[in-house]
């Protein structure tokens, strides 16, 4: 069964740092994609970034510049880079891991909330 498990989130003021980590156990396929979601407070789910296998990388527009996706694969475990932060980027961070079995399967982290506020 694959598990996600999210650690890094927290208080931050304007302009600062975090750095989220997402550790994947359990995953049975080569063909893989990583990424971070958000979701604010009476928003939908929205991408933040995604990096594939292949370490190719996909970015929201607010948050390109800003935020840097990367991936160890040995240890199976995707980061979130997060400099500049600003307000508007308050909000759950939520981990995703998709693969390519005999067809695409998803999963989910339970989310880090990630505060920016002075």
């Amino acid at each position: 069964q694959v598990q996600l498990v999210e650690s890094g989130g927290g208080l931050v003021q304007p302009g600062g740092s975090l750095r989220l980590s997402c550790a994947v156990s359990g995953s049975n396929f080569y063909i893989n994609i990583m990424g971070w979601y958000r979701q604010a407070p009476g928003k939908q789910r929205d991408l933040v970034a995604t990096i594939s296998n292949g370490a190719r990388t996909n970015y929201a527009d607010s948050v390109k510049g800003r935020f840097t996706i990367s991936r160890d694969n040995a240890k199976n475990t995707v980061y979130l880079q997060m400099n500049s932060l600003k307000p508007e980027d308050t909000a759950v961070y939520y981990c995703n891991y998709r693969e390519l079995g005999t067809s695409w399967f998803e999963y989910w982290g339970q989310g880090t909330q990630v505060t920016v506020s002075s």
